[in-house]
């Protein structure tokens, strides 16, 4: 077992404890963010359209705050976008993430400063809470990749904007630094197929053992291997790959 591995146990342990106490009290925590998070937005755009200094309880916040989809949202998000501060949170998001759905063309999703952490955390400790269920933490020990969009960044109103797996390129904890792939140059590659064939020669032959990304591209990636090889099974490829992490979209179509 290496140091990675070895150290990673207690601290999967450490952190179950926290989630344990969390789920164990669940609608008081839940309702302490909640209430941080009317306090914190109610001097905004959208806090004051909506009467946040009215809202102290999940019923005020029913009858003030519509369900809504983006399409009825944008206006706001165009604020954000065009450079506006305090629209749907205190000052300028320090992200865009940039999306292109199936419905409203491209959308904009803002990532406060605020909100950055809790997306590596949440990616973290999932990591960890396996660990912890499993007592399998050899993975640590590996290569592991994060099949991901290009985390060059461009700006807009002085908020830079990018794909959100991009984004989060910029955020990877400096302990995994030496275990991830692909390379720097790889990742920056904008055209996807040319990306794919060129992770799949810089990773054929290391030994991977998490692989993470959206359904689609870990299929391509695969089966990109699959061919590389001659036709063997990535069981074959990577005899010590043991976790895999994918999100985003069902395999199904």
């Amino acid at each position: 077992m290496g140091i990675k591995a070895a150290l990673s146990k207690p601290f999967a342990f450490l952190i179950s404890l926290q989630i344990n106490k969390l789920r164990k009290n669940a609608v008081r925590f839940q309702d302490k963010i909640f209430s941080e998070l009317i306090k914190t937005g109610v001097k905004t755009a959208f806090g004051k359209d909506h009467h946040f200094d009215e809202i102290h309880h999940y019923e005020d916040f029913k009858k003030h705050v519509p369900i809504r989809d983006y399409e009825q949202l944008k206006p706001y998000v165009d604020r954000v976008v065009n450079g506006e501060e305090n629209v749907l949170w205190p000052g300028k998001p320090l992200y865009l993430a940039k999306t292109s759905g199936t419905t409203s063309g491209v959308k904009y999703i803002p990532i406060s400063k605020d909100s950055m952490p809790e997306h590596i955390r949440a990616a973290r400790n999932a990591l960890l809470n396996y660990i912890h269920e499993t007592g399998n933490a050899s993975f640590t020990d590996g290569k592991m990749i994060f099949l991901q969009g290009s985390p060059d960044l461009q700006t807009k109103a002085g908020i830079f904007v990018g794909r959100l797996s991009g984004i989060v390129a910029h955020h990877v904890p400096k302990y995994l630094l030496k275990n991830r792939m692909p390379s720097d140059k790889i990742n920056r590659i904008e055209d996807w197929e040319a990306k794919v064939d060129a992770i799949v020669e810089e990773t054929i032959n290391e030994n991977m053992t998490l692989i993470s990304g959206i359904p689609p591209w870990c299929q391509m990636y695969f089966d990109r291997l699959t061919q590389k090889s001659g036709g063997k099974k990535i069981k074959d490829i990577f005899p010590n790959f043991k976790l895999f992490v994918y999100g985003g979209v069902n395999y199904q179509p």
